[in-house]
């Protein structure tokens, strides 16, 4: 059964193994990002995956957004390398 994440993020196990998806695409959340951080553009990642809006990117940085807020890491219990 599906999961929605928001209006345009679905969790589903049965597409691409349960990975969060841009709603009704094959296109991951984490292909997404991992374009913008390698550098190409928002214009590029629109056309690069033309099933895809701007209003799906949105959605996506909300989603990333979410679990950058996640607050419950022991960072007592983490160690730095130096």
């Amino acid at each position: 059964m599906p999961f929605a994440l928001n209006n345009r993020i679905e969790i589903n196990p049965s597409v691409c193994h349960g990975k969060p998806v841009v709603r009704g695409t094959r296109v991951m959340v984490s292909q997404v990002l991992g374009a913008l951080a390698g550098g190409d553009s928002i214009e590029d990642v629109l056309m690069d995956y033309p099933g895809i809006t701007a209003e799906d990117l949105s959605a996506v940085f909300a989603f990333a957004g979410s679990l950058a807020r996640f607050e419950d890491v022991p960072y007592g219990n983490m160690s730095v390398a130096r």
